[in-house]
């Protein structure tokens, strides 16, 4: 064989080898360099840069005097990048767990969390997430996602300290980042807590709805108001979100600014409560509760000119702070099973028997209607019984009803009817006695003079969870109970009893019409809208639900038996020197069933009363009108007419006078 044949074959197979080796190369190169290039520069774009969006700073509240109710503080909350976490499984673990570490938080996503509504019908509204667990980072991550690179808030109102060692430990917290954030500050708490509400993270079942509002551009875990002021006032308070391009690190920490369109700040509202009116009002009704023995008690005092709430107490409430940066499972836990309920504001969502304090409705309509006149009389005995319709002639089958006053009242009319609150007079007039030649109003008419009073019906104020009570009619009947209407559900109606139900903010608004002269108003609570710089863009303005079509002299009418009725009637504990109120007690009885199934009865034998109140004042130039309700309060002469009484004497700046209990002893 040729040796330098062998070699030269084999240098040239080593030379084909190396410039092989260099063209690939060289391919390689101009492939990256060129060809890709594009595309690796389109990458490393989206790991550099961010586009975020900015929060607008949400709008300060204020009450009426201008006093701060509401503002943004600074807090520390804790995100994570999806798309920035390690790509290894076993490493995003690990970057998880040191977080969960951290924060105190599992890793692991078991079910879902519920959320706890008021209201109902097509005003279902949410008023709180119900934790059946504390939420895990697993759950966050799935909950709130809405794309790889779009931060996601893990913990708000982290410590201080806590914030910065985390920040500090950021090789080991690979696309986890800490960032001040502002968070809302109650400043009057449990005081302000059913009126304000808070805020929190878009409910999961609600995100398709907020969404659905392009022009607001929610993300999932933006924080939304979720009751009170906070939720109705949504829009106004939110503001416009900015955007923010930004060039980030490695481990996701913001470096330089490249482009920014700021956020435009939300509006502040100023409400028409004055806070230490409000406070002074929930004092009175603590006392008043304390005096009932109850622990639910509502008092609301508004102004009967125009629907301006002046005051809205509902007790027991809560304190909406622990809601910023999200409830625990034991605050949440403490407050949903609490049996009177916290977290229900009673004022517009509690529906009670309104007991006498509703015998206003049908004065009123039976006048209206003819079905008697001013010095039209009923004698009252303290009882009325009433035939069989099928069986007349049958005394075993009469049906015997009652007046308070077994004794009876003798010859009534309206004034005196209302003065003493007489049960018989209102069984006649309302529905009718065949015996004494009176048609009565009958349900139907009846019915249309509940609803005209705004009975049946949101009022629309501005709070989350509104119920409508509940004017009954025979049809409801029918379809909830399978049974005909009968003669005594009508007289049960001509008294607050029965089926009708009613909210402590339906009741002083009701009152106020007739106050007022007839004019049905929408009750108001915010003053004022201002943008930043102090300029109104939405000024009060009162809203007119309806004008009631009843002859002003009857209203008159009306209001000068009120107005006696405190000076010679029931009410006289409201009274109050030196100034005209007027005003109607109500006493109402309501069913409880003990663990055995048997009702419960007072030591009387009677069944256990809501104590009512409702009145205005000055009697001739209302600008007050008040309405106090004592969940099992008893009389409500004894119970919650003082506490108006004094609610009416705060306003005026007169001394309280003392709340008497049924056994005469003075309490202070």
């Amino acid at each position: 064989m040729d040796t330098n044949w062998y070699i030269k074959s084999r240098y040239l197979v080593f030379r084909v080898l190396v410039i092989g080796a260099f063209a690939l190369i060289g391919f390689k190169l101009w492939n990256l360099q060129i060809q890709a290039s594009e595309s690796f520069q389109k990458q490393a774009d989206v790991n550099r840069f961010r586009l975020v969006q900015v929060d607008a700073p949400r709008g300060i509240i204020y009450d009426q005097k201008g006093r701060l109710l509401v503002r943004n503080v600074p807090s520390f909350t804790v995100f994570i990048t999806p798309g920035a976490l390690p790509t290894d499984r076993s490493e995003r673990r690990k970057v998880l767990e040191r977080v969960g570490e951290y924060l105190g938080m599992r890793v692991e996503a078991p079910e879902l969390d519920a959320v706890l509504y008021s209201g109902q019908g097509d005003s279902l509204q949410p008023i709180a997430v119900e934790p059946k667990h504390e939420y895990s980072i697993e759950e966050l991550l799935n909950l709130r996602y809405s794309g790889e690179w779009t931060a996601i808030a893990i913990k708000t109102n982290v410590p201080r300290e806590l914030a910065f060692e985390m920040d500090q430990d950021q090789l080991a917290l690979l696309g986890v980042s800490v960032v001040a954030t502002p968070i809302r500050e109650y400043l009057e708490g449990p005081l302000m807590g059913q009126i304000i509400g808070y805020e929190g993270r878009i409910p999961a079942d609600a995100l398709a709805d907020y969404q659905a509002d392009t022009e607001a551009k929610y993300l999932p875990g933006d924080l939304v108001g979720l009751a009170g002021i906070e939720a109705t006032q949504e829009r106004w308070l939110r503001g416009a979100v900015g955007q923010k391009h930004i060039e980030v690190d490695a481990y996701e920490r913001e470096v330089a600014v490249l482009a920014e369109q700021a956020p435009v700040p939300g509006y502040n509202i100023r409400l028409t409560i004055d806070t230490e009116y409000q406070r002074a009002v929930e004092e009175i009704l603590r006392a008043g509760m304390k005096n009932a023995n109850t622990e639910v008690g509502v008092a609301i005092a508004m102004d009967p000119r125009d629907g301006r709430l002046l005051a809205l107490v509902t007790l027991p409430t809560y304190d909406n702070n622990l809601f910023s940066g999200g409830i625990s499972y034991d605050d949440f836990n403490r407050l949903s099973t609490d049996p009177n309920h916290p977290l229900i504001n009673h004022a517009i969502s509690g529906q009670y028997p309104p007991g006498s304090t509703f015998k206003v409705i049908p004065a009123v309509a039976a006048l209206q209607e003819g079905i008697i006149s001013l010095g039209s009389t009923v004698t009252c005995h303290g009882t009325m019984r009433v035939p069989n319709k099928y069986y007349p002639d049958n005394p075993a089958l009469e049906q015997t009803f009652y007046c308070w006053a077994q004794w009876g009242h003798g010859p009534v009319n309206v004034t005196t009817a209302l003065m003493g609150s007489c049960d018989i007079f209102f069984y006649v007039v309302t529905g009718g006695n065949e015996a004494l030649g009176v048609n009565g109003l009958g349900i139907k008419t009846y019915d249309e003079y509940m609803k005209l009073f705004g009975f049946g019906e949101r009022t629309g104020v501005e709070l989350v969870g509104e119920y409508k009570g509940l004017v009954p009619d025979p049809r409801w009947k029918i379809q909830n109970y399978s049974e005909s209407w009968a003669l005594g559900d009508t007289y049960n109606a001509a008294i607050g009893q029965g089926f009708v139900l009613v909210t402590p903010l339906q009741l002083v608004n009701a009152i106020s019409a007739i106050a007022n002269g007839g004019t049905l108003y929408k009750p108001q609570i915010v003053e004022e809208i201002t943008d930043a710089d102090g300029n109104v863009v939405r000024p009060f303005k009162a809203e007119v639900i309806r004008e009631i079509p009843v002859d002003p002299e009857i209203l008159a009418y009306i209001r000068s038996a009120l107005r006696e009725t405190i000076t010679d009637g029931t009410a006289s504990r409201a009274d109050i020197p030196g100034v005209t109120i007027a005003g109607k007690t109500g006493s109402a009885e309501y069913a409880v069933w003990d663990e055995n199934g048997n009702l419960i009865r007072d030591e009387h034998g009677a069944l256990l009363t809501h104590s009512w109140f409702v009145a205005f004042a000055p009697y001739d130039e209302p600008e007050i009108a008040v309405v106090v309700f004592l969940q099992g309060g008893g009389t409500g002469a004894y119970t919650a007419a003082p506490v108006a009484g004094n609610i009416i004497r705060q306003y005026y700046g007169i001394e309280l006078g003392p709340l008497t209990s049924p056994s005469g002893q003075l309490l202070d």
